[in-house]
């Protein structure tokens, strides 16, 4: 069953293309990623799925709702959350209060119970954090259940933004690259958290340019080119497939082995 769909999306900057009648389709439950070359319209599609960029055109059908042009709030009420590749984390805060900021909208307190400190707002706030710490121990940071963001290491806080996100409930995930900057431990790490988010049935839109990772973890890969569909299909058939091999790699001199991407 769809729970994204995605209908001839086009953005236009300054009469450049940057997405280009794009439609596709992703199924709830899966991790569907989307690759391509640098340039290729990636984070410019996530932007436009989260209501960043409002679209020259085309449709954004997410269950049952239109949400074409949409603001970013109506996106996250909607049930959609995503990171971001450049990290988006407030550094004046602890590790688990910028967890508590994703449960925002789920909140319910007055004005009148915020400054009377009332039983109810405690509680609120004692569950708040505590759901806050569990999922902070889900994608492996129960070390730094009491640390500062400041004092965290690159690839934790990469995990916490990831952790952010879930606290919103989302119904759809998107993860712009994850793994960007890490080293092999830290990328196996997001290659873990990924599957655990898989097993328990999240649907995924990971942009990422760790091909290793792509393959290892994707029900479904899609390949842009300049803002334009290239391929989709599962990944073993994307990897073979002779235009994506040269998109990435250029055209091969005639009389090379067959190549694939690994």
């Amino acid at each position: 069953m769809n729970l994204l769909r995605v209908e001839a999306l086009s953005r236009e900057f300054g009469g450049v293309r940057a997405v280009d009648d794009l439609s596709f389709d992703v199924t709830r439950g899966t991790v569907h990623s989307i690759i391509g070359p640098n340039g290729a319209g990636k984070t410019t599609l996530l932007n436009l799925l989260t209501g960043i960029y409002a679209p020259s055109g085309g449709r954004i059908l997410f269950e049952d709702s239109d949400l074409t042009g949409r603001a970013p709030w109506e996106f996250a009420v909607a049930g959609v959350a995503r990171t971001f590749q450049n990290l988006q984390v407030f550094f004046n805060m602890s590790a688990l209060e910028n967890v508590m900021v994703g449960r925002y909208r789920r909140e319910r307190c007055s004005l009148g119970a915020a400054l009377l400190r009332t039983a109810v707002l405690k509680r609120a706030e004692r569950a708040c954090r505590e759901e806050a710490a569990e999922l902070m121990r889900f994608v492996g940071l129960g070390a730094w259940l009491d640390a500062r963001a400041d004092a965290m290491p690159y690839g934790a806080l990469k995990r916490l933004e990831i952790a952010r996100a879930l606290a919103t409930q989302p119904r759809m995930l998107l993860l712009d690259e994850p793994a960007a900057g890490l080293n092999p431990a830290e990328t196996l790490e997001i290659v873990g958290l990924i599957g655990k988010l898989s097993e328990r049935g999240h649907t995924v839109v990971l942009v990422e340019h760790n091909m290793r990772l792509v393959m290892g973890v994707s029900d479904q890969v899609l390949v842009l080119d300049y803002g334009r569909k290239l391929a989709e299909g599962p990944g073993e058939e994307v990897r073979r497939d002779a235009r994506v091999i040269e998109a990435y790699l250029g055209p091969a001199d005639a009389g090379e082995p067959e190549t694939v991407l690994h």
